[in-house]
């Protein structure tokens, strides 16, 4: 028999899965009588977070590159303003809204993608110029709050998708179906794709290739150029997408929409062992960082007496520990070599 070896990575991704794991389980021995244990709670994390899941797996493709995209959370506010507007006061096809909010991610992730790869401009200044330029389209296109009542997008909000498994009777004796909604199928399905794309792809494997060492991918004969344009593209476009699943969750546009949610991404990237130098991490490991994400605000929530910023905290301290576990590995391999 083949011994099954663990290196660095693949434990960095199993400290992840088993930190959810406990989080989920002590939410469950301490909030059972308020439902914690019910499987519609485990599906609300992914109902609450299906736009900031697709984020997390652009967010994930530009940092194996050694990128970063703080631009996230404002292209979302963003999409979210161009569809609430165009549906309410242009009177617009939402489906041609879509196609719209989907171009423009692509286009923003190519004028971001050219002047990190072509101009080498560092990433952080890059999407630093990307997120005040959204944030501010979103306040010319209207600074009010403009709430969606367009029919067939509402009936696309509200469609829900039910689990032929795990219904409770509540107090009343009614009987509850868990369901997910339209947005839960597009973040699974986006999550599926990127990860079959970094494992099984050409530029999958290019991305790693760059962020694990830029100068051997160039002795290698990898474009690195063209491999972070299209790293920043494919964020965009995944952000648009998170666009569309958040905008159907808020049924709104607004200019202060997504604020921080570009940490978010991040931090749910690093808990899920994708390394800020860049060369390692998997949208598996982001997605179980979205997961503890959605678990903490959760817990927060259901706990009734603690500030919403405890939750903040919390995802800080994870963050921190994860980034600390993340040096001390580093620096076991390197005394190894």
């Amino acid at each position: 028999m083949k011994k099954i070896k663990i290196n660095s990575n693949t434990l960095l991704l199993l400290i992840t899965i088993a930190l959810f794991v406990v989080m989920y389980a002590v939410g469950c021995i301490l909030y059972s009588d308020k439902g914690f244990t019910n499987l519609q709670t485990f599906l609300n994390l992914l109902i609450n977070n299906a736009g900031l899941l697709c984020v997390a797996c652009g967010m994930t493709c530009v940092m194996l590159t050694g990128g970063i995209d703080i631009s996230v959370g404002s292209l979302i506010a963003l999409d979210c303003m161009l569809l609430a507007v165009g549906m309410e006061r242009w009177n617009q096809n939402p489906i041609l809204l879509c196609i719209l909010v989907l171009a423009v991610g692509v286009v923003f992730g190519l004028v971001q993608g050219f002047c990190v790869g072509y101009l080498k401009i560092q990433p952080f200044i890059v999407t630093m110029a990307g997120m005040f330029f959204a944030r501010g389209m979103t306040a010319v296109i209207c600074t009010d709050q403009v709430s969606i009542s367009n029919k067939f997008f509402v009936s696309l909000a509200q469609m829900k998708i039910s689990i032929p498994f795990g219904a409770v009777t509540n107090r009343r004796g009614v009987l509850q179906i868990p369901f997910i909604r339209i947005t839960v199928v597009i973040a699974l399905v986006v999550l599926v794709l990127v990860f079959l794309m970094l494992r099984y792809t050409k530029f999958g494997r290019s991305l790693y290739a760059v962020g694990g060492n830029e100068s051997s991918a160039v002795m290698m004969g990898l474009d690195v150029k063209r491999t972070k344009l299209k790293a920043y593209v494919l964020s965009s476009f995944l952000c648009s997408i998170g666009g569309i699943c958040f905008c159907l969750n808020t049924m709104s546009g607004n200019v202060q929409q997504a604020k921080g949610l570009e940490m978010d991404a991040i931090a749910s990237a690093v808990i899920g062992g994708t390394l800020l130098t860049g060369g390692v991490g998997n949208v598996i490991g982001s997605f179980f960082g979205v997961l503890i994400n959605g678990t903490i605000s959760t817990l927060v929530k259901t706990n009734g007496k603690l500030l919403s910023s405890w939750s903040s905290i919390a995802v800080a301290a994870l963050l921190c520990f994860f980034i600390v576990l993340q040096s001390v590995f580093a620096k076991i391999k390197d005394s190894k070599k």
